[in-house]
């Protein structure tokens, strides 16, 4: 089996130029990154499929090691996967495929992430635990970007979480450079950040400031 990937720095992508989304993951994962994923919403599933792809060889290219992601379609995953192209996995929600559907689709060697962010959804991952590679737990706080319908967690949410949790935690939800050092004291495995990255005018310093701040903590 491969070596699972470095939660640290999970970025996100968001609705933005193509050509800027695959620049923001190329230059994240030359700075350190070790997860992209790809989201871009709304966008047409072969639209998704085209981005992906071309993330997917951006960053193969600029750092063999960042797993690429993509969120909620596992279909666009398989494809990408049946093709050839270094895609790893897929990140669901609590609406999409259930995971262990997802695992058969896809195989044993593929990344899959649940969200969640309620100790009852953290608890239910327990039940597939020997299906998924780490969670995603989040709102951190509000976020304009992704509305989940649950109350943000803050930094004094995440230990619980973690500890029930029998697979790596991420914390997301408008995640800062500023939250990283106190985020990571919670035992997370790691921070997703999307906005910060989007609109960062150099990705890939922002990725080795965000390991160093994390790895400084630990």
């Amino acid at each position: 089996m491969p070596e699972p990937p470095d939660f640290s720095c999970y970025v996100v992508t968001g609705a933005a130029e193509p050509r800027r989304t695959v620049e923001v993951a190329r230059s994240a994962a030359a700075g350190g990154a070790g997860v992209i994923q790809v989201r871009s919403k709304p966008i047409s599933a072969r639209a998704l499929t085209e981005l992906t792809e071309q993330v997917a060889h951006a960053v193969a290219a600029a750092n063999p090691v960042t797993r690429v992601l993509v969120d909620d379609r596992a279909d666009v995953a398989a494809v990408l996967r049946r093709r050839g192209v270094p895609v790893h996995g897929v990140h669901v929600g609590q609406d999409d495929l259930p995971v262990a559907d997802v695992r058969a689709l896809l195989g044993p060697e593929a990344i899959i992430g649940l969200t969640t962010g309620t100790m009852e959804l953290v608890r239910a991952a327990q039940d597939v635990a020997d299906v998924i590679d780490y969670i995603g737990a989040g709102p951190f706080r509000p976020t304009p970007t992704k509305d989940s319908g649950r109350s943000p967690l803050g930094v004094s949410g995440y230990p619980p979480l973690v500890a029930a949790s029998p697979v790596p935690v991420v914390a997301i939800g408008d995640v800062s450079i500023a939250d990283v050092g106190e985020l990571s004291a919670t035992g997370v495995a790691g921070v997703a950040i999307s906005r910060g990255f989007m609109q960062a005018d150099d990705p890939r310093e922002l990725a080795q400031s965000i390991l160093d701040e994390f790895g400084a903590t630990r």
